[in-house]
């Protein structure tokens, strides 16, 4: 187990890359690119749009002495995975740095667990265990850890509950970018639906506190950001995400007054301006956080 500043050190090579300009949006439509694409200088994502046919954004960081991961989508596309990866560095994939416990992000873990070590918050391990997920991370930390391989150091930071009580930001310093997790979402699913964010309240999820979670991360030097689903985003963009779940939170407030009923509830929150359109499960997340206990 690492706990606060632990360090993983895989190698320590001096000297860096240089920094390249940031990537253009990924490409949306009919049918959705899933084709690797650079994001910076030794740093690429393979795009995830949703977690039912795509599965998550996977990070790739290229170094001299191996590849790290950032999640690793559905059980089926370990394969594609690999072969994305080799197409631009032939070095082994020797980490898998886990944003949070959801299928669509660590259901690769299965074939990557025989060659390569899981790194996850320990909130994201107990909540596989607990959900009966396979092949749960043999490594864990509490605060903060670094994995420095190839001369490269990969951050895992914990900065609160949101999604879920288990979501890590994973930051490459040397590049300014992170990764999120879906701590953010953004655009649409492969079907064109728009993505919403997910308040697991099952799995230690908070609205209240994912706001504080991404002030914090907002305090972080990158001009990127690799959201859990949904093209490469500027900082702006990341912000915008932030300010629209203080609107949510007002308007779920708002909403789920003393004296209001669940089917109120659900009649009275607009989000429509916020291109967040709530499944109706989704909305009992929300309502079991701002309403249960004052309302009946």
């Amino acid at each position: 187990m690492l706990r606060h500043r632990t360090t993983v050190n895989a190698a320590v090579i001096l000297g860096g890359l240089a920094l390249l300009g940031v990537a253009p949006q990924q490409p949306e439509g009919e049918p959705f690119s899933t084709a690797i694409r650079q994001v910076k200088d030794g740093l690429y994502v393979i795009p995830g749009y949703d977690g039912a046919v795509t599965g998550g954004n996977v990070a790739v960081r290229v170094t001299p002495e191996g590849v790290l991961i950032v999640d690793d989508r559905l059980p089926p596309q370990s394969t594609e995975i690999a072969a994305k990866v080799g197409s631009v560095s032939k070095q082994p994939i020797r980490y898998v740095v886990s944003t949070h416990h959801h299928g669509d992000h660590t259901g690769g873990h299965a074939e990557f667990i025989k060659t390569a070590e899981i790194v996850a918050h320990r909130n994201n391990r107990t909540n596989m265990v607990r959900g009966k997920l396979a092949n749960p991370p043999r490594m864990t930390f509490t605060d903060e850890a670094s994995v420095f391989l190839g001369g490269v150091e990969t951050r895992a930071l914990y900065y609160g509950r949101g999604h879920t009580d288990g979501d890590a930001v994973i930051y490459f310093p040397a590049r300014r970018a992170i990764h999120t997790g879906d701590l953010v979402v953004w655009g649409r699913r492969t079907d064109k639906t728009l993505l919403t964010p997910f308040v697991d309240r099952g799995n230690g999820g908070s609205l209240v506190a994912w706001i504080a979670t991404l002030d914090r991360v907002l305090g972080l030097d990158f001009d990127v950001a690799i959201p859990g689903h949904g093209p490469v985003l500027t900082k702006e963009q990341v912000r915008t995400f932030r300010q629209n779940l203080v609107t949510l939170r007002q308007r779920v407030t708002d909403a789920a007054r003393p004296g209001v009923s669940r089917a109120e509830f659900g009649a009275r929150l607009k989000t429509d301006d916020l291109n967040w359109p709530f499944p109706v499960a989704r909305l009992d997340d929300l309502w079991n956080e701002f309403g249960a206990a004052s309302n009946k």
